[in-house]
């Protein structure tokens, strides 16, 4: 069983459509996946096509329960079945927005994400966390939990500036609260083989990190069908099965799965 946390610091990046590409992939590839949704805005249980605003309980009453002591609720009171019959949600809304602001007083404040999963972690093959843009201690807490962290990157100039922000997080957190957290590589998002910007930016990226941190091989190319498909409440794998985009997202679980066999 793995817990990968897919982080970055910047917005647009393509978490949300990582963690539901990947997510079902794996389950093409017969795995169990846990997606949590672990961002106010909601976009993973908006991309399995949940209504956020429709939802009585969502993962924030999961947290309130722990920080409270009560075990009023645990994931399996608020987790959802999706249209793919191996994968499972712990969905999100606006609500979470308050789950920043009750961590900071929290007792164990940075371990109470893996609190909450403790009881679901060995019915999965895969659990995958989807951040929001912060590092904040919504972030700290899904680092503090992984086994590895997935670093999506646009393959933009700007954006590979700021993964030098999120790489000194990480290290404290390896330092200080979690140890085994490994970082499981930099995944290429919209990226355009045609222009000279994207291969530049990939192959100034791999000089610069190549040497310690893994730059995955298959790049995520850039498609209007990763916009149509949230709003049609599909992963693209759901949405456009033959797209590019799907073909890609298939050859990264392949690079994934062959390395853990």
């Amino acid at each position: 069983m793995s817990v990968i946390c897919i982080a970055n610091q910047k917005g647009g990046v393509g978490k949300t459509t990582t963690a539901a590409a990947f997510g079902e992939s794996l389950a093409e590839n017969n795995k169990r996946v846990l997606l949590v949704d672990w961002d106010p805005q909601a976009s993973l249980t908006i991309s399995m096509g949940v209504n956020p605003e429709a939802l009585e309980h969502t993962g924030y009453d999961v947290l309130t329960s722990v920080i409270r002591s009560n075990g009023r609720y645990t994931l399996h009171d608020v987790m959802l079945k999706t249209k793919n019959p191996k994968v499972d949600l712990v969905p999100a809304n606006v609500e979470l927005s308050q789950a920043q602001l009750d961590l900071v007083n929290a007792f164990s404040r940075e371990l109470v994400l893996k609190e909450m999963l403790e009881s679901v972690r060995q019915e999965y093959d895969y659990i995958l966390l989807d951040c929001l843009p912060s590092l904040g201690l919504m972030t700290i807490n899904a680092l503090c939990t992984a086994d590895k962290v997935l670093i999506p990157l646009q393959a933009d100039f700007l954006a590979m500036k700021g993964l030098a922000m999120l790489l000194p997080t990480i290290l404290r957190v390896q330092e200080k609260i979690n140890p085994s957290l490994e970082i499981m590589g930099i995944l290429f998002t919209m990226t355009n083989s045609r222009t000279l910007h994207s291969q530049e930016v990939i192959e100034v990226t791999k000089q610069a990190f190549g040497d310690r941190i893994r730059v995955f091989k298959t790049t995520i190319p850039l498609s209007v069908r990763f916009k149509e498909a949230p709003a049609a409440g599909m992963s693209i794998l759901s949405y456009a099965p033959a797209s590019d985009g799907a073909e890609a997202y298939r050859l990264f679980t392949k690079e994934v799965l062959n390395e853990k066999s």
